[in-house]
């Protein structure tokens, strides 16, 4: 297990109005591995996901305590540039979303926002982008074709591209192959085995055997609460408590 911690939840709660959907939520982050967050629906896996990069601030009723560190920074002080968190923190959904609008486009889209108009910077951002996605060779000769006339996987992997082309330090992804056939699965979780060297990569999968196959942590949320989190094979196959026990043998959820 990496010692350094790119994050860190800090007896972090999250409320809908009265309902609290997290509870002391106490978990480090390790830099440049894949965490998985696992656990039946509704136990607040993606909440804690959508908290990271501040993305639960739309819904009016929300209010947290506690913090989440990025780095040495406090991500719910007054003050934070919410706009700069969500570059520093790209996010991949569950279905694919590309905008209606090229290839080329669509991975240009996040640096034009942050000011980058140079064409040629541009271009070069958008085949890296490509490149580290696993996109370019399939797409390099039709960028200029809508990204909405891309296969489910393919759409994906712009996705993807798009969420790197902005120079992102860790990547929250919400169950990004769910919508997936098996092929592309296997491409995306590839690509995630890739992208970790360089990246910190959170994922919420109700996926055990992807979790088990991509992962190097794995936490393991239940009701709102963390339950417990480990080094993916100490918990696969010595789970420490068990109620962790009961959901990887498939008693239940």
């Amino acid at each position: 297990m990496n010692n350094s911690n790119k994050i860190a939840a800090r007896g972090f709660n999250l409320f809908y109005g009265s309902f609290q959907a997290l509870k002391q939520i106490n978990l480090p982050v390790p830099a440049r591995e894949v965490t998985a967050l696992i656990g039946p629906s509704g136990c607040g896996k993606t909440t804690f996901l959508r908290s990271i990069n501040r993305m639960n601030d739309v819904i009016p009723s929300v209010r947290t305590t506690g913090s989440i560190i990025l780095d040495d920074q406090d991500l719910y002080l007054r003050g934070v540039d919410v706009v700069d968190l969500r570059r520093r923190v790209g996010m991949v959904f569950q279905r694919p979303n590309p905008f209606a609008m090229s290839i080329a486009e669509n991975v240009a889209y996040g640096p034009k926002i942050h000011g980058e108009h140079n064409p040629h910077r541009l271009a070069e951002a958008v085949e890296m982008s490509l490149e580290a996605a696993g996109l370019w060779d399939e797409v390099k000769d039709r960028l200029d074709q809508p990204g909405l006339g891309l296969s489910g996987g393919q759409q994906q992997r712009l996705c993807i591209a798009r969420c790197l082309a902005v120079e992102p330090e860790v990547i929250l992804m919400d169950e990004p192959c769910s919508a997936l056939d098996p092929i592309a699965t296997a491409r995306i979780e590839d690509l995630i085995l890739d992208l970790k060297k360089k990246y910190t990569i959170i994922i919420v999968t109700h996926n055990l055997q992807q979790a088990a196959r991509i992962s190097d942590i794995m936490a393991f949320f239940l009701l709102g609460r963390l339950v417990e989190f480990n080094a993916t094979e100490d918990m696969m196959t010595n789970p420490r408590n068990k109620e962790t026990e009961d959901y990887l043998t498939g008693r239940f959820g």
